[in-house]
């Protein structure tokens, strides 16, 4: 089935660029370098997860949150060469080179005229909007929103503010918790386009909701085949 003339919502880490991966090579580094003597690398990652949920998102909290698992597991005296080495693996994913996934561009060109795109992205509001404009992809969208969280109070105000159909409005995501659950709830279809490098904390079962459209992709240039 081929949908025509629609609002589609649509997330952007993971889903146009990759972000999650520098994140993920980060934490290995920094497991590395912690060497505990006890501690696996899930558990030191639980550790972690516990203090970036405290922190907020953003690489700026990132490392912050890599510091502070640090004092909190170091099995050594903590210097301030260690913390300044261990903020810098989170404060250089800020300066990583953006790479949009491939077919991403070309896709967002066939869509854009057919469609009303608007990229719904969250996190920091400066770090996103860096991105978006290091990306190059803004010039197809109406809208780019950034918004702290994505839950179901955001995508019924998004609908009201931006005066959309909800039934034509389809939010286009790699998040099960942030881009696919909450927006089925809200009454929108949904498209998830899994991402091997999700952060996990992202990761949930996916929930039925009314009678909403789900698609599940392999990859963002299916879309063409639907929209």
């Amino acid at each position: 089935m081929r949908y025509t003339g629609q609002h589609l919502l649509i997330d952007g880490d993971d889903t146009l660029w990759e972000n999650n991966i520098f994140f993920e090579r980060a934490i290995e580094a920094f497991i590395e370098f912690l060497n505990h003597s006890t501690l696996s690398p899930r558990e030191v990652r639980n550790v972690l997860d516990e203090i970036e949920v405290a922190q907020g998102y953003g690489s700026a909290n990132f490392a912050r949150s890599l510091q502070e698992t640090y004092r909190q597991l170091a099995e050594r005296h903590v210097s301030e060469e260690d913390l300044q080495y261990v903020h810098s693996l989170g404060e250089q994913i800020l300066h990583h080179p953006m790479q949009v996934i491939p077919g991403v561009a070309e896709t967002l060109d066939y869509l854009a005229p057919r469609h009303d795109l608007i990229l719904l992205t969250k996190g920091n509001q400066d770090e996103q909007q860096l991105k978006i404009e290091n990306s190059g992809l803004d010039i197809y969208f109406r809208h780019t929103i950034i918004v702290p969280e994505k839950d179901v109070e955001t995508y019924e105000r998004l609908v009201s503010e931006l005066e959309l159909d909800a039934g034509k409005t389809w939010m286009i995501g790699n998040s099960p918790k942030s881009d696919i659950n909450p927006a089925r709830k809200a009454g929108l279809h949904t498209v998830f386009i899994p991402h091997q490098h999700t952060w996990h904390l992202e990761n949930q079962d996916i929930h039925e909701h009314g009678d909403s459209f789900h698609l599940l992709l392999n990859s963002f240039v299916e879309l063409r085949e639907h929209f």
